[in-house]
């Protein structure tokens, strides 16, 4: 009988491969220096490198195993990846922020006063805000806060890419 991959190998291999992904990119943006403003789109490339992990994982279960795959090995496979790579992106970032340069975090910070500025907050709000928010802009928030945000958006980006990417095996079906 051949070795066939499992849910667990595919969402831990792709799962590894996005979170180096995930480092590599948010060196990137660092070291480029781009203003908050540019970094909040950049942002949005990450659900991109999300969508072809979760495809490329599911080639790779279909193509290991017996070509078919449910939407709940899907979810699974999609889940697996997401939560290994946004663990592994969160630790590194939180390393960097905590010990290395934390100035993505004042940069964050400052770019949040100036939108309540352009939103017409008084300056005691905008201070009242200000102390509020600085409570949740240290490393370990920022890591906790990445994880969960990635997790629910891994969870709506795999039921929906396995719903596109599912083969049902005809002899299972009634």
């Amino acid at each position: 009988m051949e070795d066939r991959i499992t849910v667990s190998q595919a969402g831990l291999k792709y799962g590894l491969i996005l979170g180096l992904v995930f480092i590599v990119y948010g060196m990137l943006i660092q070291f480029l220096n781009l203003d908050m403003q540019t970094t909040n789109y950049f942002n949005y490339v990450v659900y991109l490198f999300l969508i072809i992990a979760i495809v490329l994982g599911h080639k790779a279960y279909k193509e290991g195993g017996d070509g078919f795959m449910s939407i709940g090995q899907g979810l699974g496979i999609g889940m697996l990846i997401t939560l290994v790579s946004a663990i592994l992106s969160a630790i590194f970032s939180f390393i960097y922020l905590k010990f290395i340069d934390d100035s993505m975090l004042t940069k964050a910070m400052d770019f949040q006063i100036e939108q309540w500025e352009a939103n017409g907050m008084s300056d005691e709000q905008i201070e009242q805000m200000s102390s509020m928010t600085a409570k949740f802009m240290t490393p370990a928030m920022a890591a906790g806060m990445s994880i969960l945000v990635m997790l629910l958006a891994g969870f709506i980006i795999s039921l929906i890419v396995s719903l596109f990417t599912k083969k049902s095996n005809p002899a299972l079906e009634v």
